[in-house]
Parts: structure tokens; sequence; C-alpha cells
């Protein structure tokens, strides 16, 4: 509600005669919202709390190093270059984004591997090579994975959910495609190797989501790298940020960093701008929300309001895993490991019911080892290597006191390394930096520090999901990881691509 006269004055400001919005929060949902509501006649302002641009997805330059703080897989690229055509420009004049090959390897506890790639011959010959007679198995489960792909993402991930009448809608493909089985349990049915039931299993993770209670329609990852591919934009991810800032103020855009949103005003049931930490109030005739889901409806928006998310739902809810993630640099190249690898511990279900459902940091763990230098010597000075190891980890619903466990976890991540992919690690180490579950709650407003927020599951999913459209307040919008269709960068862009076709046209606005 507004409260006085000068607060109501800044509400009316007139600018350029264009109408307003304000996207709270520069992640790639933001950022992506931003262009797209740029190209439909909106002037638009994007508010960053943080000093750059990209939420999850900035960029930490240390040492002469550079690192990707967060995404560093890029799959569904026309996503991406959508924005680009929307401005009138090439993403390829401005991004260069190159092909992986393999996309990643994973390798077991007991040294073996498997190196997954688009080839479809070559991922024929490892599963061959891995278990003979899960061949047939592994052709079924990649036929069932296209077409999941086909309706979950192709079809549905940028159409609104904000009916029950839309999930009635879905209600026969997802039981035909059995989506209410687990990922690992539709797996399962298919292969009996336990290497090939993590190989295909294992997706989930990359959002958020334990594959042992992510619905089954979360099996689309694999045929969506097998189509369009897994990618690295030299440079970084960071890159793509840079570029779509780019193509923000080449609208005409705004970015504001340091402005931290206290609110969302409303008034009359509709939301009519932000008011920022110290009492400045910016209007708008349309707010977009790609601040974590659970902060806009616990904190943002007026407590009280009916039908949104209130406090005691977000609490209720179930949250992403955390994440460790272990920044560093060395001054020598390991030339004989990859791009991306996945180091797996000795435990898999097991492991992953102590993060997930127990909250319980274990001895043991898994790796996901990324060495941007492999592809990209820039990132690094001459003849170093730049990596960035990530580690699943209970979020803070736990009692792991992250003030004395994040070295301690740092340097068992250290051990492993050299152990296995990295001989003699502790000796090559010239920068390091590393981040726990406090830096997703205290840095980007994560709950519980969860790293991909609302755990992918099929309760909270689609429908069930925080909608796009806010049913309780007019005017507001979502995006991001916390919304439909999910996290991972597929999910994001899709969550932005969803705004047009339920954000009205910029020239609805004209009197």
């Amino acid at each position: 509600m507004l409260t006085t006269v000068k607060q109501q004055a800044a509400l009316r400001a007139p600018f350029d005669g264009r109408p307003h919005a304000v996207v709270i929060g520069s992640g790639f949902g933001g950022l992506a919202a931003a262009v797209r509501l740029g190209a439909r006649g909106y002037r638009v302002t994007v508010l960053e709390r943080l000093p750059y641009a990209g939420g999850r997805a900035g960029v930490l330059h240390q040492d002469g190093f550079t690192f990707d703080r967060g995404p560093t897989i890029v799959t569904a690229p026309f996503l991406f270059e959508d924005l680009w055509t929307l401005c009138g420009k090439r993403m390829s004049d401005h991004v260069d984004l190159r092909a992986m090959m393999p996309f990643y390897r994973i390798r077991f506890d007991d040294g073996s591997h498997i190196d997954c790639s688009g080839d479809e011959t070559a991922m024929e010959n490892e599963v061959a090579r891995v278990s003979p007679g899960d061949l047939d198995g592994y052709r079924r489960f990649m036929a069932k994975a296209r077409e999941i792909c086909r309706i979950g993402f192709e079809q549905l991930s940028d159409q609104p959910f904000g009916s029950p009448l839309d999930m009635l809608r879905i209600a026969p493909d997802l039981l035909r495609l059995q989506g209410y089985r687990s990922v690992h349990g539709l797996v399962a049915s298919f292969v009996k190797h336990p290497k090939l039931r993590v190989m295909l299993s294992f997706h989930p993770l990359l959002i958020g989501g334990n594959p042992f209670r992510a619905p089954a329609i979360y099996c689309l990852i694999p045929a969506l790298e097998r189509r369009w591919g897994v990618h690295y934009p030299m440079g970084g991810v960071g890159a793509l940020v840079d570029g779509l800032v780019d193509l923000i103020e080449g609208q005409g855009g705004r970015m504001r960093y340091g402005a931290d949103v206290e609110r969302i005003v409303v008034d009359g049931g509709r939301a009519r701008g932000v008011r920022l930490v110290g009492g400045e109030i910016l209007d708008a005739d349309i707010v977009v929300s790609n601040a974590d889901a659970a902060r806009t409806y616990g904190s943002l928006v007026p407590q009280g309001t009916p039908g949104h998310w209130s406090p005691a739902k977000v609490k209720r809810a179930r949250y992403s895993m955390g994440l460790f993630v272990w920044y560093f640099g060395t001054r020598r190249r390991y030339d004989q490991v990859g791009h991306h690898t996945i180091l797996l511990g000795p435990r898999y279900r097991d492991l992953l019911h102590a993060i997930f459902e127990k909250k319980q940091l274990t001895e043991d763990f898994s790796i996901y080892l990324h060495r941007p230098s492999a592809t990209d010597p820039g990132v690094a000075p001459p003849g170093c290597d730049a990596f960035y190891a990530l580690s699943p980890v209970p979020h803070l619903g736990g009692d792991t006191d992250w003030a004395t466990e994040g070295e301690r976890r740092r340097a068992a991540l250290e051990r492993r390394l050299s152990q296995t992919l990295l001989p003699g690690l502790e000796r090559e180490i010239v920068t390091s930096s590393f981040v726990t579950p406090l830096h997703f709650r205290d840095e980007l407003n994560s709950e519980l520090g969860a790293g991909f927020g609302l755990e992918p599951v099929l309760t909270q999913s689609a429908w069930f999901r925080p909608h796009n459209r806010s049913g309780a307040i007019d005017g507001l919008y979502l995006v991001g990881a916390g919304t439909h269709p999910g996290a991972g960068l597929p999910g994001v862009l899709s969550s932005a691509k969803i705004l047009d076709k339920v954000v009205p046209h910029a020239s609805a606005y004209a009197s």
C-alpha cells in the first residue's frame, strides 16, 4: 500500500513514454526476460543487489585466472540465439560457442570411466564395452528419452501452467511416458548394469534434483544433450552474461547494480513498482522477479496477500541440495584431464539419501571437475590451468557448521583430486577460493542456501511450482529456477520465454 504523497508521486514519475518493466535480479532468467520485454516495447530497468550481473552465473577474477561461479554447461543454445535474433543480431558475432566432444567423462571410484558424447555410434560402443547385454535396453531408453524430450521440453517448457486444467491436459502424456516414476526407476527398467544406471540417471543433479526422487520427465536431459550438444562459450559462461547485458543496454534498458529490493509495492491488488533498501521507489507497469521464489513470496510481497505462496508454505517446501564449490588455479597444466569430468565416490544411492533426506555431510563425496582451460587457455595465465570443483552437500536445513567445515571439505577435495586426476595437486596450487551454502544464502538470497532453489519433485513441478504469472498480484511475474519449468539454463531461459505468452504487449498500456 502506498503510504506517502512523495511515494505516490515517485510511482507516477514519467520517463520516455514507454511502459516501464522492473526486473528484480540479473540471473539468466532476469536478463533473458529483460531482452524479451525490451523487444516488446517496454522500457526495462534491471535491479541487481550485487556489484555484478549474472547472479549464480557471476564471474570470479583472481590472480590472473577467470572462474565461472556457477553454470558451466550450455545446452539448447538456440534459446540464447533467440535473444540475439530479437535484437536483430547474430549471437555468433558476439559469442564464440564451442561444442564439446566428448560432453564429459564419468570416472567411477574403481578408476574405470565412460565418455559421454553426442556421437551415437561412440555411445553405443561405450555401452557395449561396459555391458553388451544392455545395448538393446540402452537403445530403447534413448528412444523413450527422445519422446519425453519432445513432449516435456519442446512442447511444454515454454508453456505457462497457471491453471489445474493445464495439468489435466498433460496427464495422459505424463502417464504414458511414466512421468510418475523416478528418473532412476525408469532408467533401471531399461538397463541393468549399475554404471550404466548412473550414466543415464545422474542428470537431475544438474538442476538440483535427486535421481531417486525427481520425476522421470527429467529423463529428457540425455536426449536434449544428444540433440543440441553441450557447449562452452570462450571466455566462460560470463561471456553470455556480458552479451545479454549489452543487448539490454542496446535496447535502451538500464542495469542498476547495488540496488537491493526491499519490497514489491502493491496497491489495489496490483504490482506498482518496488521499494529499495534505503527508501527509493521505482514505479513500474509490471514487475518481474528473478529473485529466488522463496524470497519473492517470503519477504518481497506484502504478507497476507491471499492466494500466494505464504511464508509458511515457503518453509514447508522441499529445496535442492547445497553446493560446495572450490575455485583454484595451478602453476602447471594437466592436459590428461578433459573439460568436464564427473568423479564419483564409492556410493551413489546412499550418498544422495544422506545429502537430500538426512541432511548429513558425509566423509565420502562425488566431484564435478570443470577445467575450462582445456578448451580456453585464456582463462588462466600462460602454462597454468583453471579449475572449478563442485561437490553436492546438504543445504542449511542440516546441522553442518560451515564456518569450520568449509576448509576441511576443501582439503578433502584436494586430497581426492591429487590421488586421482591431478597428481601432486597440493604442490601446484597458486590461487584458491571456495564457497559453501552460506554463500548461496547470504549473497544470493537462496532459501536454506540451496544451490538450485526448489527441489524438482513431482509435487513441485509444472502447476505445483510457483507460477510465471502471479495468481494473487496482477502485474507480477516470476522467472528463473524457482518457477516453471525449473532450474538449469534451458529451464530459466524458457521461463523468460513464457512471458511472451502471459505479459501484455507494451502497446496495451498506450493511453
